[in-house]
């Protein structure tokens, strides 16, 4: 299996699943399993007990993994796919799509 080249704090966008069409931003990527975890998108409902931390307890809504095969790098609003070219002695990812840098 590949690695992702896809890293915190990039913007992406939902290509399947059921929250396809939704914009968030990546809080963490887990390249062993090839996972991500967006920001508001594939929200699950955890039931917590009370504790010292929370004297409330109850229902709270968190972000999950999502697959990172079911994202794609936006680029102004658009999906595009993410290429390395090498500059000198560094690679820069670029955007296949427009060959603009990425960072």
């Amino acid at each position: 299996m590949s690695g992702t080249k896809l890293k915190t704090g990039d913007k992406v966008v939902v290509i399947t699943g059921k929250d396809k069409g939704k914009e968030g931003k990546i809080l963490v990527v887990d390249r062993k399993k090839n996972r991500v975890i967006v920001e508001g998108i594939n929200m699950v409902s955890k039931h917590q007990k009370p504790s010292q931390m929370n004297q409330q307890g109850g229902i709270i809504k968190k972000e999950n993994f999502i697959d990172a095969s079911n994202v794609m790098y936006s680029l102004n609003g658009k999906a595009t796919r993410i290429g390395v070219k090498i500059e000198g002695n560094t690679k820069v990812r670029i955007a296949k799509k427009t060959g603009a840098k990425i960072d």
